[in-house]
């Protein structure tokens, strides 16, 4: 104890000395090189034939970093890809492997959804959501993206008059391709400057126009990590019935604001939800981050009851008077893809069933993004950068899979450009339908050696740019 008592102090004061230095020397030689060539990331860009690096997609700022990362042999600290970055969860491994190996493989799946699949997505609602939906409204799909593309078919045709969608945004920029890929309309808003009673208003100027088929949104959100309140959440429901919008609500990312332990199945505090204060919603649970199961594509559309049995004239007189569940399984998945994956399935009942049980917790293996997302903020605070969605009303945002960041007066654009030439790579605020200047940070592919080298790389960052 002697011995480490000596040591300490010596190596806080050589730490101190060393980063003196470290400051003195920046202050000397700025501008100092930046660890990956301009000319390098500049002619990539230019290769690549983007003309906006504000409007660069995920895929392409992903293939610049890939190949700069090539061409310099600097490795790169990647962030703008949302990808789970864990090991999927085992239950659900052993699952669909004992699945296959039983034969399932040779069957089509039910269009409805594998029964047991259905059973236990119900329970997991009820579970950690706190609400009652009926097995047969659980419909598996291919994964949230297919859920809310075969979504935006039904409800854009449920009512000839109800053409557009409406996004509260920042939010998922493929969401918005998929509509453009069926032609229908849609509009969004930034919550940034709409949230508590302030949402009511801004929501109702939209609605009472009397198109909106659907409202859009994630909770916890991607990008920004903010999470809806149950005030905004009551506000959100109440308007969805009084103008009669159906309400899909994105939980890509499951019980994962790790400011509340929503882990504790049947026992509340539950995850927020829509689902409280109107019939008209759509919960879209995924596997791929809670669960880690992302490559496998499966996840549930859970509709309400009421919703799930209603009649719409258009849908009625087009689809052999189907109501709207059957609409979307029977039709509009059918169209799609014939159903899911028959052995994910599987694995994904057996994920539902073991969380339900209290036998898996979830949260426990996907609460490293929110450590990971602590010490990446630090890092980026201490050196001048600010968090653009900082707050949830009257608290800090939560640390999760994504968190934004601004740097003074940059444009989104000019700061994800600029950060290319420091070897992080992250996407700009205006891809999501977010009105602030600003990049999205993800955490999932973080490993331990970057902290300390995305910190060296920050000061040079700063000095640089001051």
């Amino acid at each position: 104890m002697g011995v480490f008592c000596m040591i300490m102090p010596t190596f806080a004061a050589d730490k101190l000395k060393n980063d003196i230095f470290m400051q003195e020397n920046m202050a000397e030689s700025t501008p100092l090189p930046t660890p990956i060539s301009k000319t390098i990331v500049d002619g990539l860009i230019d290769q690549l034939g983007i003309q906006d690096f504000a409007k660069a997609t995920i895929r392409e700022v992903k293939q610049v970093a890939a190949m700069a990362e090539q061409q310099s042999g600097v490795e790169y600290i990647k962030m703008e890809m949302g990808i789970p970055g864990l090991p999927a969860a085992r239950v659900g491994v052993e699952a669909q492997v004992k699945a296959l190996q039983d034969g399932i493989a040779h069957s089509y799946p039910d269009i409805q959804g594998y029964p047991e699949l259905k059973k236990q997505a119900s329970r997991f609602v009820k579970a950690f959501i706190g609400v009652d939906i009926a097995a047969e409204g659980c419909v598996p799909v291919s994964g949230s993206m297919q859920g809310t593309f075969a979504s935006f078919l039904t409800c854009s045709q449920a009512n000839k008059v109800k053409d557009t969608v409406l996004f509260i945004d920042p939010g998922f920029p493929v969401q918005k391709m998929q509509l453009q890929v069926m032609g229908v309309h849609f509009r969004t808003f930034d919550v940034y400057d709409h949230r508590g009673p302030k949402l009511l208003s801004v929501l109702e100027s939209y609605l009472r126009n009397g198109n909106i088929c659907a409202i859009v949104y994630s909770n916890p959100n991607n990008p920004s990590w903010v999470c809806l309140t149950e005030e905004e959440l009551q506000i959100i429901g109440e308007l969805a019935t009084e103008y009669d919008a159906i309400v899909m609500e994105d939980l890509a990312y499951f019980a994962m604001d790790f400011r509340e332990d929503l882990s504790v199945p049947f026992q509340p505090p539950y995850q927020p939800t829509v689902a409280r204060y109107t019939d008209n919603y759509m919960l879209l649970i995924s596997g791929s981050k809670a669960f880690s199961y992302a490559g496998e594509r499966i996840g549930v559309v859970c509709i309400s009851d009421a919703l799930f049995h209603r009649h719409y004239r258009d849908l009625s007189a087009r689809y052999e008077g189907l109501p709207f569940g059957l609409v979307f399984s029977t039709r509009m998945l059918y169209a799609l893809s014939s159903g899911t994956s028959h052995s994910a399935q599987y694995a994904l009942a057996a994920m539902f069933r073991a969380a339900a049980d209290g036998e898996y917790n979830f949260r426990d293996e996907v609460k490293v993004y929110g450590e990971r997302a602590k010490k990446l903020k630090e890092i980026f605070l201490r050196h001048g950068f600010h968090i653009v969605y900082d707050r949830d009303m009257d608290r800090p945002v939560a640390d999760g899979f994504y968190f934004t960041i601004g740097y003074r007066d940059m444009t989104s654009g000019q700061l994800a450009r600029e950060l290319m030439y420091y070897g992080v790579s992250a996407i700009c605020l205006i891809t999501t339908g977010s009105h602030q200047e600003g990049l999205r940070v993800c955490t999932s592919f973080i490993e331990d050696h970057q902290y300390e080298e995305l910190d060296r790389r920050m000061a040079i960052f700063a000095a640089n740019n001051q």
